[in-house]
């Protein structure tokens, strides 16, 4: 089984995530800002990180470009509530591999994490 990591500073929008990947048969290891989730990425050896952009602590960004500093492979995916294209090429120059606006469609997020897991 495959293991997402999924971090987000909203316990209800963290549920949803986690319940969702849950029911498409993923592992899921949660963490409430990027902070926490690089603690976590360090530990849990994720299959994928599913991250919120804006968190306090560290933002989504400042983690992906600490998780890119060790580690190239694993894919990351945004799942954010900004649309702004300004915000959208930061988060691939950071090394983010896919972009989802929220809030988001339950089995089209499966589909694309699969998609990027794959």
């Amino acid at each position: 089984m495959k293991t997402v990591l999924a971090i987000d500073d909203s316990e209800a929008m963290l549920n949803m995530v986690k319940q969702t990947l849950e029911f498409g048969g993923y592992r899921v290891l949660t963490a409430e800002n990027g902070s926490a989730g690089l603690e976590q990425f360090r530990n849990g050896n994720p299959d994928l990180i599913v991250t919120d952009i804006n968190m306090p602590v560290m933002d989504g960004l400042a983690l992906i470009k600490a998780v890119r500093g060790v580690n190239t492979e694993v894919p990351i995916l945004t799942l954010t509530t900004e649309f702004e294209e300004t915000m959208k090429s930061s988060g691939f120059e950071a090394g983010a591999n896919g972009w989802i606006v929220k809030p988001f469609v339950p089995a089209q997020f499966l589909d694309i994490v699969k998609q990027i897991m794959d």
